[in-house]
């Protein structure tokens, strides 16, 4: 007789527990991220959970960092830029976290948002990732010539727009959506002080 092949189970490593938390965080909020509605989703008992996790705050904290680390690699990524192509750089923040191609990383965002209204650690990595942001794109403005006052003020007008467009729906206000990003960023990105690095990347 032949032996009937035995089913072998699936091993879940730590990571494939974090990705799917991040899946469910961004649909569900921090609420949605419980051991039962994970380990179905991925179609795994309890008990491999345990294997990898003290307990569910062993999780939550877990995705904090995890999208802590993946936000900070990401905002360095974007606002590294060659030496006289820093106001291009700028247009690039603007654009590339202003199109519906960071909609799931903005719904990601916003969980995380929400969750640190009432979670103190939650908080404290989001304070923390809000000030990789800030001062990076601080230090664009910075090396096109723009005072320390005014590259303050419009690092945060920046980010201030990518955030506010996400949670708005401004079709029916302005059905030139093209147009109005660019005259957007334009506004955040150009000024007196910087029209001798806008000419060399033209």
């Amino acid at each position: 007789m032949e032996n009937t092949p035995v089913k072998q189970r699936v091993q879940l490593d730590r990571d494939a527990w974090v990705q799917a938390a991040i899946e469910v965080l961004a649909e569900e909020g921090v609420a949605g991220l419980r051991v039962e509605v994970l380990a179905k989703r991925l179609k795994v008992t309890k008990g491999s959970f345990y294997w990898h996790f003290q307990d569910r705050r062993d999780l939550l904290l877990a995705v904090l960092h995890y999208w802590k680390d993946g936000r900070i690699r990401d905002i360095v990524k974007q606002t590294r830029a060659q030496t006289g192509r820093e106001l291009e750089q700028i247009y690039h923040v603007i654009d590339i976290y202003s199109t519906t191609r960071s909609r799931r990383g903005m719904m990601i965002e916003l969980a995380v948002r929400d969750w640190a209204r009432r979670d103190a650690e939650a908080a404290a990595i989001v304070a923390e990732v809000d000030d990789t942001r800030l001062r990076c794109a601080r230090d664009l403005f910075l090396a096109c010539g723009v005072p320390m006052e005014e590259a303050s003020s419009r690092c945060m007008l920046l980010y201030a727009y990518v955030f506010g467009l996400s949670l708005m729906i401004y079709d029916k206000f302005d059905s030139d959506t093209t147009r109005l990003k660019r005259d957007i960023a334009d506004l955040i990105a150009r000024s007196n002080a910087m029209a001798p690095a806008r000419e060399t990347t033209e």
